[in-house]
């Protein structure tokens, strides 16, 4: 049972006063339509991008090593000039191939540990700069040949919390699979109460199934401990094609974003897919409490991204087994 409608409450906490047992939940399969969860990705993926592409969390470009990532098979690196500006670009050194990940940044120039090839983030030897943005939480690169769409001059990044009054963690994950399964595990919110009981209850999905054509609505309460949770509702969307994004619009946190990121990696050693997942939580709160859950952040970031771990440690479950049955032309949607 639903402990009612979220908002307009002194306190976040509600107590379940009928708590229904996992297996005698009201089903959700008839509602979570294999067609409807097909268009919801065939809209993100008609979305534009712009070639941007989340390589990682802002807060991973130290002083003194690079952000590396591989993207669709290509090797990127990223860095913090001297300046403040990025740099970006492949991470195949051009003289010899030496891997640059493993390569030292001193006073904002990265140095190649083979052979002393210095790189300030313009052409040189060879070695051609990609774009690169930082947002605050995430940095993206643009690789123009991977993406093929006409590009952008800044990825599309979703609205947030203002950074200074909120709390920001990213959590990093990868699976077997491409991205279209990550964004399809997303926009199927039906699974929640089913798939994650020791996270979420008393979840519904809005009858019409979609905001207006571009979301789905959700009422849903997060587990805290026994039968104390906390409802809230929340909408999905996806606002370009690798992205998902649950914003909390009524409850605690309003205004709070989840944001999930696909980036295809490339193919592993058996010539299957693979994806990073880098889901960055934007929280914020209009309670005088959260101002001392801001200054704990350093203690309570690992927390967020442990439990982001366990909800993704299932959903690339799911993920995963939807590009193994859509890859034999096995997946009923």
């Amino acid at each position: 049972m639903n402990p009612g409608p979220p908002g307009g409450r002194r306190f976040p906490l509600s107590l379940r006063r009928r708590p229904v047992p996992w297996e005698r939940q009201r089903p959700t399969w008839r509602e979570a339509r294999p067609a409807v969860i097909a268009e919801a990705v065939k809209r993100a993926r008609a979305r534009p991008s712009g070639n941007w592409y989340v390589v990682g969390a802002a807060r991973d470009l130290g002083a003194g090593r690079p952000l590396a990532r591989t993207v669709a098979g290509r090797e990127v690196v990223v860095w913090r000039r001297a300046d403040g500006r990025l740099a970006a670009g492949p991470g195949s050194c051009p003289h010899l191939g030496a891997p640059l990940r493993d390569s030292p940044v001193r006073c904002g120039t990265l140095v190649c540990h083979w052979h002393g090839l210095a790189l300030d983030g313009e052409p040189f030897a060879g070695w051609e700069p990609y774009p690169a943005y930082d947002d605050g939480v995430l940095v993206w690169v643009r690789l123009d040949e991977v993406g093929g769409e006409p590009p952008l001059d800044a990825p599309v990044v979703p609205p947030r919390p203002a950074l200074a009054g909120s709390l920001s963690a990213v959590y990093v994950g990868a699976g077997g699979c491409e991205p279209e399964d990550v964004v399809a595990n997303r926009l199927d919110p039906w699974h929640g109460a089913w798939f994650h009981p020791y996270s979420f209850v008393d979840l519904t999905v809005a009858e019409d199934a979609d905001a207006g054509g571009d979301g789905f609505t959700v009422e849903v309460s997060f587990r805290v401990a026994g039968r104390l949770v906390v409802p809230v509702r929340a909408v999905f969307t996806a606002p370009e094609p690798r992205t998902v994004v649950m914003r909390i619009v009524a409850g605690e946190g309003r205004g709070s974003v989840v944001e999930t990121h696909a980036t295809p990696l490339g193919e592993d050693e058996r010539g299957r897919p693979r994806t990073a997942v880098i889901e960055a939580v934007v929280a914020a709160s209009d309670r005088p409490g959260f101002t001392v859950a801001r200054r704990a952040a350093p203690l309570l970031r690992p927390l967020v991204r442990a439990a982001a771990g366990r909800l993704w440690r299932d959903d690339l479950a799911y993920a995963e087994r939807r590009w193994q049955l859509r890859s034999t032309g096995r997946f009923p949607g």
